[in-house]
């Protein structure tokens, strides 16, 4: 039997897998406490500068304001101001290089020894960043962490998809995307009830050990023993699955697949050189790129401005993370529409994620009702949250097969990008207040705008080769046969 088969026989998605699910989930709240953790310990109190003495050469600093933070501490303002942003890039650079290292490591040696490795790494580099001595010292712990962060992100989705079967695979990579979403909300609670910045740091890290802990009994996907051809190890796992998950499997047994096969796939891999030579994957990764760049920023931008925002800068952070959840819904509902589908719907909810940043600037900064600034940051960060999981679907379904993990790469760092200069679009305010929704406003509607130019690819065909992605005959014959993904999705609806 192939695998598909044999998920049927042991359980797509049995008592076992949910616990191993449950397990990589949490990881997501140690993740997106991890990604959030500048924005409480690298606030900014309000301060004045006294002169001493009569003496204008003579100044001292006078924080009005009682919080402990990095800024307090090695006193981070005017010039020196530009530390904080800077540690807030040099994480997501190291989310950059993490993804770039850990997604080919983690083809090559398995998933899980990654996984743990670099759990364990964030967990040490996240205390290195509590109890740094110095700004040098926590500046390279970000960057370090940011590097495990990146590298266990995406092997970690991958995992929760691949311990289940085809027909959870939408619900299981939403869910992952909402409970780093519930992640931040749930830091933006710690930072209210823990305030010293080192301990705040040393509470948001502690997870990270009881989730490693959890984590060391997962076994390694069988989806990639067999795509290895370590055939005998993967029905080893399957029927240990299927043992916990109470179902008969003793005579589970998979496809033998040989060495020339698995060689020959090897040989119709595009490569990422395809990405640029071929005419149509051409336009759409450089469309793409741009619309992952423009998500990023604008996400990671509205969610690191939030401790700057006006009020509690700890029920900021929590609403900008509570604010996803109503997102993922809302575009699972709409792509799989034939009238919105998955183009349409990221681009016009890139368009309002830029409007709602537009209205901001036409508000009175101090306006305390529905219509404060706040609040229309609150719904651009609800809008671009949507077209970001649609990102992710849509960029999967627009690259055939043998180079979708090239084109997912390439956005991916495309994405980084992005990531790394959010921290620095908040501190534009200094230069004028509507600065940075400007510079949203303008991302994401020109990145809805291009996202136009995309094909729809609902109920379309799969393109496997590239080929097929200029095949008309394979396009009229398939076009009526709905992609797996949408059969996924409505399944997964149901549920």
């Amino acid at each position: 039997m192939d695998l598909e088969e044999a998920y049927q026989v042991v359980g797509e998605f049995g008592p076992y897998q949910k616990r191993a699910v449950a397990v990589l989930v949490l990881t997501q709240v140690y993740m997106a406490c991890q990604s959030m953790l500048i924005v409480l310990i690298g606030s900014t109190p309000k301060y004045q500068i006294e002169q001493q003495d009569g003496v204008s050469s003579s100044q001292r600093v006078v924080f009005t304001e009682d919080i402990d933070t990095i800024v307090t501490e090695w006193f981070l303002i005017q010039q020196q101001a530009y530390k904080v942003s800077l540690a807030g890039s040099l994480f997501f650079a190291g989310l950059l290089v993490g993804n770039i290292v850990f997604g080919p490591l983690s083809d090559k040696i398995g998933r899980r020894p990654v996984y743990l490795t670099g759990l364990f790494f964030e967990v040490i580099f996240g205390y290195v960043t509590a109890f740094a001595p110095s700004y040098e010292i926590f500046a390279l712990s970000r960057l370090l962490v940011g590097l495990m962060n990146g590298g266990i992100g995406l092997v970690c989705f991958v995992l929760a998809q691949e311990y289940v079967g085809k027909s959870y695979w939408a619900m299981t990579g939403t869910l992952s995307s909402m409970i780093f979403a519930v992640g931040i909300a749930l830091f933006g609670a710690l930072g209210y009830f823990i305030q010293p910045w080192r301990s705040l740091a040393t509470a948001a890290n502690t997870s990270g050990v009881l989730i490693f802990l959890l984590s060391v009994t997962l076994p390694e996907s069988p989806r990639w023993l067999y795509s290895q051809g370590r055939t005998e190890r993967a029905e080893e796992v399957l029927r240990y699955m299927a043992l916990r998950n109470g179902n008969a499997a003793n005579n589970l047994m998979l496809q033998r697949v040989g060495a020339a096969k698995a060689g020959n796939h090897g040989k119709s891999s595009g490569g990422v050189l395809q990405l640029v030579i071929h005419p149509v994957l051409r336009l759409r990764t450089m469309v793409l790129m741009y619309v992952w760049y423009a998500c990023s920023l604008v996400y990671y931008g509205l969610t690191l401005g939030a401790g700057d925002a006006s009020g509690s800068r700890y029920m900021n952070v929590a609403m900008y993370g509570l604010v996803e959840l109503p997102a993922y819904p809302l575009c699972m509902y709409f792509i799989n529409k034939h009238w919105a589908g998955r183009r349409k719907t990221m681009a016009s909810f890139l368009c309002m994620a830029g409007s709602a940043c537009l209205l901001t600037m036409f508000v009175p900064e101090n306006t305390e009702n529905f219509l404060s600034v706040t609040s229309l940051a609150l719904l651009g960060k609800l809008m671009v949250s949507a077209a970001f999981n649609i990102a992710y679907l849509y960029t999967a379904e627009l690259y055939p097969t043998v180079v979708r993990n090239a084109g997912l790469g390439v956005c991916s760092m495309s994405c980084r990008v992005g990531g790394i200069l959010a921290p620095f679009v908040p501190s534009m305010r200094a230069l004028h207040t509507s600065m940075p929704f400007t510079v949203f406003c303008l991302s994401g509607l020109s990145a809805g705008c291009l996202g136009l130019l995309l094909p729809e690819t609902l109920n379309g065909p799969t393109a496997e080769t590239l080929e097929d992605l200029s095949s008309p005959t394979r396009s009229r014959v398939l076009e009526s046969k709905p992609l797996l993904y949408n059969d996924d999705m409505r399944k997964s609806n149901h549920k």
